[in-house]
């Protein structure tokens, strides 16, 4: 089963193939994604990455968390789902 790694800390300038060129040393991708900004386009500072595999998503998080991708120290962590923000009951 794959698994999802948030990489926080991005330089606005970085782009998805820089991001994709990074993380692929690392195991085989599903999906590279630098979220933006909603009404400018802009990028947020951070993205995701996702991993056919969680052994090679736990490898990428250890050799590339706080390493400097555009003069920044990336932070890479484990992905997790978002809050439901709906309500209950």
């Amino acid at each position: 089963m794959g698994a999802k790694l948030y990489v926080g800390n991005l330089s606005f300038s970085t782009t998805e193939d820089e991001l994709r060129e990074l993380f692929d040393k690392h195991g085989k991708l599903l999906s590279v994604k630098i979220i933006s900004h909603r009404e400018t386009g802009r990028s947020r500072g951070f993205g995701f990455v996702e991993y056919e595999e969680a052994s090679s998503a736990t490898e990428a998080q250890n050799s590339l968390n706080g390493q400097q991708l555009g003069g920044r120290d990336l932070r890479v962590n484990e992905a997790h789902d978002k809050p439901d923000s709906g309500s209950h009951g």
